[in-house]
């Protein structure tokens, strides 16, 4: 019966769907609203100092993740709605992803910053590196978020194409986990240097090319750090659990 379910009946309950529940209104509605606000914030901030690449990163994680608790919000009314499905499992399956990049792009300019010669990797690989290794686990569990949410909707119960989607779902963020893990021993190791050596070598020149703050000292400079380590282990940490 399940196959061809598009609204909550006593043929169709809720217990039946993939999720086995209906999502919780207020929870996925103050999500949507804080992810939305920072979507905002994100693109004002971003294009006011011309961060372009770091603001399409940041801003596009946002806006998914925004879009994907729309789909929950639907979903709270009526679970079997395809559309809805389909929205909130891609969206949100690949928006860490965004949000993700925009933590290697950040560690790129942060190794210029701090001193180059403290890094294992060369600066401009941990963008094209970390970035492409993304990229790919976004086409993965896209690949996987588009066959589960065909396989769940409300015309197809593939229950084989369900599992194939799951998997690809799931090796997809298993390699973003390992790609965020070995980005993170790189940045420890990074910092661990620049604590030993304590000196910039070349600070007034990379600060005037890349418009960075005049000291590393800088307040704002060392907040935007911990709010990146932060945003680190939030991002890896749901990795793993989900």
């Amino acid at each position: 019966m399940s196959g061809r379910c598009t609204q909550v009946s006593p043929e169709c309950p809720i217990s039946a769907t993939s999720y086995g529940y209906a999502p919780n209104l207020a929870g996925c509605v103050l999500l949507c609203v804080i992810f939305g606000i920072c979507t905002i914030f994100q693109l004002f901030f971003g294009l006011y100092h011309r961060a372009w690449t770091f603001t399409l990163a940041l801003a596009g994680g946002c806006l998914l993740e925004t879009l994907g608790y729309v789909g929950r919000i639907i979903m709270h009314y009526n679970v079997w709605n395809p559309n809805a499905v389909r929205l909130q499992i891609c969206c949100l399956i690949i928006a860490p992803s965004f949000c993700a990049a925009g933590i290697y792009l950040s560690l790129k300019y942060i190794c210029l910053y701090l001193g180059p010669e403290h890094s294992i990797l060369k600066p401009k690989l941990y963008t094209w590196t970390f970035i492409g290794f993304d990229l790919f686990s976004i086409f993965i569990q896209a690949a996987g978020g588009g066959l589960a949410a065909a396989a769940s909707n409300g015309d197809n119960n593939d229950l084989k194409m369900l599992s194939t989607g799951n998997h690809l779902i799931i090796a997809g963020i298993a390699l973003q986990v390992v790609t965020m893990v070995i980005c993170g021993v790189l940045a420890a190791i990074f910092m661990v240097r620049y604590k030993k050596h304590g000196t910039v070598s070349n600070a007034a020149s990379l600060a005037y090319k890349y418009r960075f703050p005049n000291s590393v000292n800088h307040g704002r400079f060392k907040a935007f750090c911990y709010m990146l380590v932060f945003a680190y282990f939030a991002i890896l940490i749901r990795c793993v659990y989900r």
